[in-house]
Order: C-alpha cells, then sequence, then structure tokens
C-alpha cells in the first residue's frame, strides 16, 4: 500500500503562452517508509493536455544519494475517459537536466527497467487521489 503526502502545488506563468502553469511535488511512502518522489507539471490552455511526469525510485533515507535512486520521465493524458501513461525519454522531459530524483533513464530502458510496475502503479494513484492532477482532466 502507498500514501502520498502531497505539498502545495507552485504555480507560474507559462513562457510560451501566459497561462497557468502548474508544478507539483509529492512524496511517497510504502508501508510507512520513504519510497518514491514525483514531479508533475501542465499548463492551462494548451493545446496538448498533457501532465509531464517524474518519477524518481530507489534509495530515499538519511544515506541516500540520487546516484543511488533511478528516474522515469512519464507522460499522463486522458484519452476519452481512458488513462494513457507513456514513458518518454530523458530528452523530452521538462526535467532533463534535474538529478535529484536520480539518473533520468530512456523509454526503451526504462520499459525493462525491474521498476517499471512501480512506475505504473504509482501513475495510478496520481489520476485517481492528486486532486490538481484530477481538477486539470476534469
Amino acid at each position: 500500500m502507498i500514501e502520498i503526502e502531497f505539498e502545495d502545488p507552485t504555480i507560474e506563468k507559462c513562457s510560451c503562452c501566459e497561462n497557468t502553469t502548474v508544478r507539483l511535488t509529492r512524496f511517497v511512502y510504502q508501508d510507512n517508509d520513504a519510497f518514491a518522489v514525483y514531479y508533475v507539471l501542465f499548463t492551462e490552455g494548451h493545446e496538448d493536455k498533457i501532465a509531464h511526469s517524474l518519477i524518481g525510485l530507489g534509495e530515499w533515507g538519511e544515506e541516500g544519494t540520487p546516484e543511488m535512486r533511478t528516474a522515469f520521465a512519464v507522460d499522463i493524458w486522458d484519452n476519452d475517459d481512458n488513462w494513457v501513461v507513456t514513458v518518454i525519454d530523458k530528452d523530452d522531459s521538462p526535467w532533463s537536466h534535474v538529478d535529484f530524483l536520480g539518473n533520468i533513464i530512456n523509454r526503451e530502458e526504462a520499459l525493462n527497467h525491474k521498476w517499471i510496475s512501480d512506475v505504473f502503479h504509482i501513475t495510478d494513484h496520481i489520476v485517481t487521489e492528486d486532486r490538481p492532477v484530477m481538477e486539470f482532466f476534469a
């Protein structure tokens, strides 16, 4: 069982259109232990209604460092009442330069990674529990 700690969103203006951009940082716990951290980014009014996500799994304890974690870049969107979750390459992610969540691996490696089922489990919770994401797609 996982639980998500919801931090207040960061609200900015989109550099391309001046619409509202929302950035979320979330902490995920499994059996009361730090399990993952994820970021979500979306902009109201963009033609492509996508929630860009970065999910970091690995060692989150006091001794944990980014080198001990792996990050997965994921895009989420709603396709006629069905959620679509696509693992993307690092260079296609708005967080391609971020290393705190771990080494961001490209799509092919990610889809074969031992933690990919955990990534999809977390995205299931994102679309059903993370209120700003749910409201964005409503």
